[in-house]
This record gives C-alpha cells, sequence and structure tokens, in this order.
C-alpha cells in the first residue's frame, strides 16, 4: 500500500502543473487542460483518503469529479470552438481586445 503522504506529494504536484499551466500559457485550450490536470489532482487525494480511512464517500465524491470534469471539457471546448470562429485566435488576450 502507498503512503498517504506519497498520494499527497503526488496530487500536490499535479495540482501545481496544472497550476502553472492554467495561469502561465497564452492558449485557451492549455488553459483548460491546467484546470482538468487541477480537477484529477482533487481526485486522487479523494481516492487516497478514501483507502486510507476506509470509507466509499471519497470514491463517490471521485466519480462525481469525474463527471464534473467530462461536462466541463464539453461545455469549455465548445465556447472555445465558438471564440475561434469570432475571432479567428484561441489567444485570450485577443478576446479581451475583441470586445
Amino acid at each position: 500500500m502507498v503512503p498517504f503522504g506519497h498520494v499527497l506529494i503526488l496530487a500536490g504536484s499535479l495540482f501545481l502543473l496544472g497550476l502553472f499551466c492554467a495561469v502561465t500559457r497564452r492558449n485557451l485550450i492549455m488553459i483548460l487542460l491546467g484546470v482538468e490536470i487541477m480537477l484529477n489532482a482533487t481526485a486522487i487525494v479523494f481516492v487516497g483518503g478514501s483507502l486510507l480511512w476506509q470509507q466509499m464517500e471519497g470514491q463517490a465524491v471521485t466519480l462525481f469529479i469525474l463527471a464534473i470534469a467530462a461536462a466541463e471539457v464539453s461545455v469549455g471546448l465548445a465556447l472555445i470552438v465558438s471564440i475561434y470562429r469570432r475571432t479567428g485566435s484561441v489567444d485570450p488576450h485577443q478576446l479581451v481586445e475583441y470586445e
């Protein structure tokens, strides 16, 4: 069994990588990918805590997180396609200048 500290280190590093990707990128698709990585990091923490304390609630919350992530990707990609059709770019700074 993996120690819970290792699970927290993995989830924390994934969350920081997702945060870095979401903050520093100039592409809407990469920002969406960073948010997805952060959601997966929280899912890892919930599963690790669920296994540590032998409770199923963490795994149930993880299923909800994955469902929300799938809905977020579908809506986010639809918005990105719409923005690309209007502006011709997926740069968020051009979106502000376009309005």
